[in-house]
């Protein structure tokens, strides 16, 4: 229902400043200060030095009168984001019969992250292997260093299966075959065992492919037949508090004006992460900004519905996670960094070259000043992140002509399984690998660098001549490792040693690869967005990677699919508490 505005009084939330802002945080002290104090704080930072307000990042809710609302709507539930949680949750209400009404700012819905985490799923089951549940909540706890809800990660654990039977049924009537991803990690990485549990999904045609459309797109098929739609071009401008504080609604900027939307049961935030916004990124998360060399992130993912929430009176998480991955191929000489400057002069670079695969496999990696710095078994985020302390915030990695037999045996899981799979396409009859052909468009771009000897490659990388004498004893130093089968100096893996000793030689400049980030709103067990003192909001929901409570400091890079399973079994759960 739609009608030209003639709406009650409300209790729209105003701005969240000063202690205010700092306490939705979670960053107040018990007592609040003066005005007076809060300001001098602000400008010259907690230890006098001059700095930028810690909220900076936050600003203000928009001041939005009655009269500037142009039309309003009414729903039960209302949806905001169409990604992967909010189009999961608006095809299961859809089912459900509930009265949803779904907003989303872009234009289409948004790309699908097609691995995804369930526990206990007719897949696995077939091939007789089971998560050890314990273990699992052991790692997640371990991982987060304490700072997640056990209970929300036991409601994931017990209604992940539901959520896999859900969308199962509607991949398989688009003739998509789901594969229970293998998990088997024969000798370790990392020096360490971590747990990969057997519960990653991912869909392929009848022959082997992709040809279908993506798991949002048949949601919004989906949603579709059962007259229902996404109403796209609508920016959450705020939430609507009542002054009871329950959450009624929201408002949303579009091209015909403010709309506002009213919600009877609840208003569930679907909005994403806040990869795309720097300033938000370089406050929360530095160690991130230090580290990304290449941008994979969705564009519309800004942060806006995390300050919506602020601005309403929800806490966000104390610590920040992002998802990175160890793929941000860039030019010799290219130093690691983002910040609004960087994006405006093109570096870090947005997609089309920001996720070169092999990047993530264990080969012998080096700092710029032509140092082994750390073991390069553990992938994602650990070698971004130990590069970011050091110069120029990348990294070489580097191989010889055995590239294809070493990935075989380095056996990586996960989508860096990629890269032992797309080139096995590459190998010719004699059982040899056409690297060139592999590696044509990074060789081509002159991103990836290609020599004769270890020498001549060390030049095309750009090392200095101290920095070149570093590298050539780092190479080998690395040989003497592989014919020992023995890494005394970082602990890696036998089997994820090899040689350099095969020309042609190949050296790739590194970052991270910015993906999302998985801190933000904190909620309970239900979902239910906290304010500050841990308390539900009535009426405020979020899931997926607007929401918190599940990830600090990194992502699991050995629970392969979680982020994606949390967020569509955290939706779907709205759904079915609200229905």
């Amino acid at each position: 229902m739609e009608h030209i505005t003639d709406i009650s009084r409300r209790g729209f939330i105003g701005s969240v400043a000063g202690v205010g802002a700092l306490a939705a945080l979670g960053l107040a002290g018990c007592a609040p200060k003066a005005a007076a104090e809060t300001e001098a704080m602000a400008e010259t930072g907690a230890a006098g030095e001059a700095a930028p307000a810690a909220a900076d990042w936050l600003g203000t809710a928009p001041d939005i009168a009655e009269g500037d609302i142009a039309a309003t709507k009414d729903c039960d539930l209302l949806i905001v984001g169409a990604g992967n949680g909010g189009m999961a949750a608006a095809a299961y209400a859809a089912d459900a019969g509930v009265d949803f009404i779904l907003c989303e700012k872009g234009e289409t819905v948004g790309a699908t992250r097609h691995w995804f985490a369930a526990l206990g799923t007719r897949p696995f089951k077939e091939l007789g292997v089971e998560v050890d549940r314990q273990r699992l909540m052991g790692e997640i706890v371990r991982y987060s260093q304490g700072n997640c809800d056990q209970r929300l990660i036991r409601m994931w654990m017990d209604e992940s299966n539901d959520m896999f039977e859900f969308v199962d049924g509607i991949m398989t009537a688009s003739g998509a075959v789901v594969i229970a991803d293998e998990f088997d990690m024969p000798g370790g990485m990392g020096g360490t065992p971590f747990y990969t549990p057997p519960f990653e999904h991912h869909y392929v045609d009848e022959n082997g492919g992709r040809e279908f459309d993506e798991r949002n797109v048949l949601f919004e098929k989906h949603i579709n037949e059962a007259g229902r739609e996404v109403t796209f071009g609508h920016e959450l401008a705020k939430l609507v508090r009542e002054e009871d504080g329950r959450v009624t609604g929201a408002i949303f900027n579009t091209p015909e004006g403010y709309v506002q939307v009213n919600a009877a049961k609840g208003v569930l935030l679907t909005t994403g992460g806040y990869a795309a916004n720097p300033a938000m990124l370089t406050a929360l998360s530095p160690v991130t900004t230090q580290s990304v060399t290449a941008l994979g992130y969705n564009q519309n993912n800004t942060g806006g519905g995390i300050k919506a929430a602020l601005w309403a009176g929800a806490a966000k998480d104390l610590t920040s996670a992002t998802m990175i991955f160890d793929r941000g191929l860039v030019a010799p000489g290219t130093k690691a960094g983002y910040t609004e400057e960087s994006v405006e002069a093109g570096e870090p670079q947005f997609p089309g070259n920001g996720q070169f695969n092999p990047g993530t496999q264990p080969f012998l990696k080096v700092n710029m000043n032509g140092e082994r710095f750390a073991n390069e078994s553990a992938d994602y985020d650990y070698l971004p992140h130990a590069a970011a302390q050091l110069p120029g915030g990348t990294y070489v990695s580097v191989w010889d002509g055995n590239f294809g037999e070493d990935v075989q045996r380095f056996h990586t899981l996960g989508c860096s399984a990629m890269t032992r799979n797309m080139v096995q396409m590459f190998k010719g009859e004699d059982g040899s690998y056409d690297l060139d052909k592999f590696f044509e468009k990074e060789l081509g771009d002159g991103r990836l660098q290609k020599a004769d000897t270890l020498e001549e490659l060390a030049d095309k990388l750009g090392f200095a001549a101290e920095a070149k004498e570093n590298f050539l004893a780092a190479c080998e130093r690395y040989n003497e490792l592989f014919d020992a089968q023995d890494d005394p100096d970082f602990g890696k893996e036998a089997y994820r040693l090899s040689a350099l000793r095969t020309p042609p030689f190949f050296g790739a400049t590194l970052g991270g690869t910015l993906l999302t980030t998985i801190d933000g709103i904190r909620i309970n067990h239900e979902c239910q967005a906290l304010d500050a003192e841990g308390n539900p909001i009535e009426g405020l929901y979020a899931a997926g990677d607007c929401s918190g409570s599940v990830f600090s400091g990194c992502y699991p890079d050995q629970l392969h699919g979680f982020a994606c399973g949390r967020t569509m079994t955290e939706a779907i759960h709205v759904v079915k508490l609200l229905a």
